[in-house]
């Protein structure tokens, strides 16, 4: 069970993050993470990655539907981290998607998926269709070099009216300008009535810091907003 690599150390996967976090274009990124897959888990485990646990315990606090019945929508799902939080949370309905291959047999593998798509988040269109889910959630994706922010809209047009927009991002210098640009596309939709705030938890401890400039841990912020329910004319 992979436990041949468990002699790898904090140093070993700072460098494999510090790549994760480079600026490269689409196909390399994903070429990296196809790499990546096999030690994704143990790797952000000795990172002490709490976004997915945080993010899921955020949706389930405010969740007022019924669990066993909503559907789910996991973007940029990885090895699955996201949505066993959330079964473990009573939630039943996950389908994912990924732009990694290797990553998705691993997401497979948990049997957790009712359905998994690969997707090249801000390339290819997201493959859902309109006002289908009742969570969408995206967790870790969205940073500097990842995912394009115009991928905002598309998890907001996949969300049922009611339904909720679950996003986090980074806090560290690397990420500062994305975040605010974030923010931006965020508030933007909320003056267009498009959503509203339900929750923004700003975390002093998101993950243990990998770069130079970082100690300690860096910090990372969950935002939740409610789709708003069309007004009748």
């Amino acid at each position: 069970s992979g436990m041949a690599n468990s002699s790898l150390t904090f140093s070993d996967v700072r460098n494999v993050i510090l790549s994760a976090h480079k600026n490269t274009g689409a196909q390399d990124k994903v070429g990296f993470y196809d790499t990546w897959a096999e030690n994704y888990e143990q790797d952000v485990a000795l990172l002490d990655y709490r976004a997915p646990l945080l993010a899921a315990e955020c949706v389930s606090s405010f969740f007022r539907g019924d669990r066993e019945k909503a559907a789910v929508l996991d973007v940029a799902c990885g090895t699955g981290l996201v949505s066993a939080h959330l079964k473990k949370m009573g939630f039943r309905h996950f389908v994912g998607i990924d732009g990694s291959l290797k990553m998705l047999e691993l997401a497979k593998k948990t049997g957790l998926y009712q359905q998994l798509t690969q997707c090249l988040l801000g390339q290819d269109e997201v493959p859902v269709k309109s006002e289908t889910y009742d969570i969408v959630i995206i967790v870790g994706a969205l940073s500097v070099g990842q995912v394009p922010l115009t991928v905002i809209r598309e998890l907001w047009d996949a969300t049922k009216p009611g339904g909720y927009v679950c996003m986090t991002t980074r806090g560290n210098p690397d990420n500062r300008e994305y975040k605010a640009e974030l923010e931006q596309m965020i508030r933007a939709l909320e003056e267009e009535q498009k959503w509203s705030r339900v929750t923004v938890v700003e975390v002093e401890e998101w993950e243990k810091a990998v770069s130079e400039q970082d100690s300690g841990y860096i910090p990372g912020a969950i935002y939740l907003y409610q789709k708003g329910f069309k007004c009748s004319p």
